[in-house]
This record gives structure tokens, C-alpha cells and sequence, in this order.
């Protein structure tokens, strides 16, 4: 196995030529032993901060993180962050190092990081620096703190995240020993910004290990959502459902496509559901009203970890949505293809059918059958081109004052009158069809022509 990026090659090769031990370092050892490309390279060497400058002085440098021993040299515009040997002191705030101590042995340095398959180097000469057993976790797939587990969670809240995110996107089991500290060192995330843990939780959320990992650590996630916290072992005393509210939800996420918008969606569609629970006489669970409420706490949620507003806006849309009514009718699948649009009525139907492969699956199929009549009539009536926004309208504002109704809301209220008929099939999209349409509708609106 070799460095197969030029550029890392060139930043080896200097550093060697200069007297210095240098190697990849990290992730992206970890990638070539999987047999994947790097996204980024990063370099660790025996080199000081101020040697690292000097051997690449004709070379543009970021210096930014040099306090911490980090330059990144930019080739062809890539930046490669070279970080001298360093041991990290005390961790008083649960984030970062109160200090780092420059060192001079590799073994050192590869010491202070997370996990074994990230504390691999890998010279130019293709020699395999792994102190910790990070290769032979990776053949078993199996993810594993360096050193005492508790130790490297308390140095740092994020590792928790970083550890659930590692164990869904490549699929590995966590090992006994780090998956007991997560569970004790969890509160670690309390010291964590919101915006590091949306980072984590959005690359986790994708992952083809993420059912995985939601089953085993809902506590970990509990403690920046507590919301989340009543779901496992929830029994919602229902006929539709064979599994208690976490496992549901889990199943849904697994089963929608791995998209953010819609795993998260599918992650907090329910959550609601304890704060509505009721039970009628005859001893079966209800959940009325739980898709608003569950779009309240999703709202609240979200703006938690800081996600911008466009997808915050789709995922509680979504949520308080995934109970309407999809079934195969044209004038139904019409209204709804208009409301929503293509996009957002196909993330529909991908929500619904996660949610009732959750659900016992005798009672789902013949519901999950009729989704599937309402997906096959919503591509045939697309195919048609049909209207679906104001911009598509055969009629325009212009067109309604032209009439003599007074500019002001009532052109707008006329219009989308308009369209809802005709996107629900009333009425042809023509001028001749709209113009009288529009002049009734004005009359019956009470705008005076």
C-alpha cells in the first residue's frame, strides 16, 4: 500500500528530504485500507511548527491552527494540514487540550487520537505505522477507542458523536468496552455546541449502520434531544403496532432513503406521541392530535442544533403532514400534487411508507399496496404536465384586473381559486375556460366588477 495522492507525496518527500519523519496520518490511512479514496489527506511529522514553515517557505501556507502545531500547505488549491508530533494535556473543559506538548516519537501521536482505525500512519515507503491494532479492527469491523475509553470520551464530549457517526457510516459494531463508556460518559455532550453535533448526527443519520446505532444509544441522543428519551420501551397498545415507539421509529428511519430531510423526519414524525398518549375503555392506545404536537417539538428540536430554516421548514412540514390521507383518487392525488409539489408529495409517500414499515405487518401491506396505486396515478397524472403553480396559469393578475375587480388580495385569492380547480381537474387550463370562471369567482367572493 502507498500515499496515492501527489500532493501528500510532495509534502513527504520534502519533509524527508529536509531530515524530518513524516507520514499520512488518520482518516485517510483508514480509507486506503478499506480500499477507498481519501476525501483529504493529512500529515503527521517529527517537524516543528517553524521547520514546517521553512520547508515549505515557497509554498502558500495557512497558519491559522499553527498554535496547535497545524499549517496547511495549499497545492492546486487543496489544503493539506501538516501537524507536528504532539501529546495533548488536560481536557478541563470537556472540548479541547488547555495546552499540546510537541513530542518526538509517531507512537506518541498517534496515542492521543479516538479510536484505533483512526491512529494509523503511513510513510511514503508504504510502511504501516499501527501501534493500537487499528488494521486488524478494521478486518473485523469493529470500532475501538485508543487507550481507556472514559479517558478519551471525558478529554472530549464530540468523540461520543464521532463514535456513533464512525459506527453507522462504515457499519462497525462498537466494542464492549467504548460502548460502555459511551453510555457513561454521555452527559459529555452537554459541552458540545450545537452546531458540532448537528455535523455529527447529519453524517450519522445517512450511515447503512444508523439503525444500528439508534437502537443501542437512544440515551446518547437524549441528552441534546430529550424528547427522545420516553420512546424506547413505549408500548402503544395498539393493533397497528408490534413494537414499542423506538423501535417504530427506528424501523421508519432505516426505511426511508437515506436523505437528511427525510431521516430526519422519519427520527422525529412520532415524537410527540407520549405527550398525547390516551387509552379508551376497551384498553387501546391513542395518539390524537400527535403529528402537530410532534411538528412543535421537532420546530423546537432543530433549532436546537442550529439547522438553517429551509430544512427545518421541510422536516416539520413533513412531520406534521405524515398522517394525511394519500389515497388513489385523481382529485385527491391532484390537490395533493399541488399543495406540496412533485418533490415534496414523492417525500410524502417515502415518509408514509417508512412509517408503516414499522408497523405490524399484516395490518401495513394492504395500506402499503394503496400507496403504491396512489405513486403509480401521481406518475401518470405528471406525465400529463399538468398545472401545479401560479407561474403555470393560462391566466395572470394582470388578466383578473383586466376584469374590474380592484388590485389588492382578491386578485390573488381568485387565482389560486383558480389553479386548485385547476389542478384537481374542474377546469381546462385556457384563457376561455379561466375568464368566466374567474368573473363568477369574483362575484361569489363578493368583489365588485
Amino acid at each position: 500500500m502507498e500515499v496515492t495522492d501527489r500532493g501528500a507525496r510532495f509534502i513527504l518527500e520534502q519533509l524527508e528530504q529536509q531530515g524530518y519523519e513524516a507520514s499520512a496520518v488518520g482518516g485517510c490511512v483508514r480509507d486506503l485500507l478499506r480500499g477507498e479514496d481519501p476525501h483529504d489527506w493529512d500529515i503527521t511529522t517529527s517537524a516543528r511548527p517553524e521547520e514546517v514553515l521553512k520547508v515549505f517557505a515557497g509554498e502558500q501556507v495557512l497558519t491559522t491552527g499553527l498554535r496547535h502545531g497545524t499549517a496547511a500547505v495549499l497545492l492546486d488549491g487543496n489544503p493539506y494540514e501538516v501537524t507536528t508530533y504532539r501529546a495533548d494535556g488536560t481536557y478541563t473543559d470537556g472540548r479541547r487540550p488547555d495546552a499540546v506538548v510537541f513530542v518526538s516519537a509517531l507512537e506518541e501521536d498517534l496515542a492521543r487520537r479516538d479510536f484505533t482505525v483512526n491512529a494509523m500512519a503511513l510513510d511514503r515507503h508504504g510502511v504501516l505505522h499501527d501501534p493500537f491494532g487499528g488494521q486488524a479492527d478494521l478486518q473485523h469491523k469493529v470500532l475501538r477507542c485508543v487507550g481507556e475509553p472514559e479517558r478519551r470520551f471525558r478529554e472530549d464530549g464530540l468523540r461520543l458523536m464521532r463514535a456513533l457517526r464512525f459506527a453507522a457510516t462504515l457499519k462497525f459494531s462498537i466494542h464492549p468496552d467504548t460502548a460502555r463508556a459511551l453510555h457513561t460518559c454521555r452527559d459529555m455532550l452537554t459541552h458540545v455546541a450545537g452546531e458540532r453535533i448537528q455535523a455529527e448526527l447529519f453524517r450519522l443519520l445517512p450511515g447503512p449502520g444508523a439503525g444500528a446505532v439508534l437502537r443501542a444509544f437512544p440515551d446518547v441522543l437524549a441528552v441534546f434531544w430529550p424528547e427522545l428519551a420516553p420512546l424506547p420501551g413505549f408500548d402503544q397498545r395498539s393493533p397497528w403496532h408490534c413494537y414499542d415507539l423506538w423501535e417504530h421509529t427506528v424501523r421508519a428511519v432505516e426505511n426511508v432513503p437515506p436523505t437528511i430531510p427525510l431521516r430526519l423526519a422519519a427520527l422525529l414524525h412520532d415524537v410527540g406521541k407520549p405527550a398525547c398518549f390516551s387509552v379508551d375503555e376497551s384498553g387501546t392506545g391513542h395518539f390524537y392530535g400527535h403529528p402537530a404536537v410532534s411538528a412543535r417539538l421537532a420546530d423546537e428540536m432543530l433549532r436546537r442544533l442550529h439547522t438553517s430554516n429551509a430544512l427545518r421548514e421541510e422536516v416539520v412540514s413533513l412531520v406534521e403532514r405524515h398522517h394525511w390521507d394519500l389515497p388513489p383518487t385523481e382529485a385527491v392525488v391532484r390537490r395533493r400534487l399541488r399543495q406540496l409539489g412533485p418533490e415534496g408529495f414523492s417525500a410524502l409517500l417515502a415518509l408514509q411508507r417508512a412509517d408503516l414499515h414499522g408497523q405490524a405487518g399484516d395490518i401495513a401491506a394492504p395500506r402499503l399496496a394503496e400507496l403504491d396505486r396512489t405513486e403509480a396515478l401521481a406518475r401518470d397524472i405528471l406525465a400529463q404536465r399538468p398545472c401545479l403553480s401560479l407561474k403555470e396559469l393560462a391566466l395572470s393578475g394582470k388578466d383578473v384586473l383586466a376584469l374590474g375587480v380592484s388590485p389588492g388580495p382578491a386578485v390573488g385569492e381568485i387565482l389560486k381559486a383558480l389553479l386548485d380547480r385547476v389542478a384537481e381537474g374542474e377546469l381546462p387550463n385556457t384563457r376561455e375556460a379561466l375568464l368566466p370562471a374567474a368573473r363568477e369567482l369574483a362575484k361569489e367572493f363578493g368583489y365588485p366588477l
